[in-house]
């Protein structure tokens, strides 16, 4: 699957530092979420659908990639 991400408003967290070494998010058409390096914009992206992007973050939450 692709996604055209041409349009996507990317963000960092307010938790990111300045020193740039950070990963950004976009809320993407169709519930997508993308995620990509912020020191590489032109790079490669992953994108997730909803189901795949709430059970990454609820991974994340209990402890599952320390």
């Amino acid at each position: 699957m692709t996604s055209d991400l041409s349009g996507a408003k990317w963000f960092k967290s307010t938790a990111s530092q300045p020193s740039g070494d950070c990963v950004e998010a976009a809320h993407l058409d169709g519930g997508m979420v993308g995620i990509r390096v912020s020191k590489n914009t032109s790079g490669p992206a992953l994108v997730f659908t909803p189901t795949a992007w709430d059970a990454f973050t609820d991974g994340i939450r209990a402890g599952e990639f320390d």
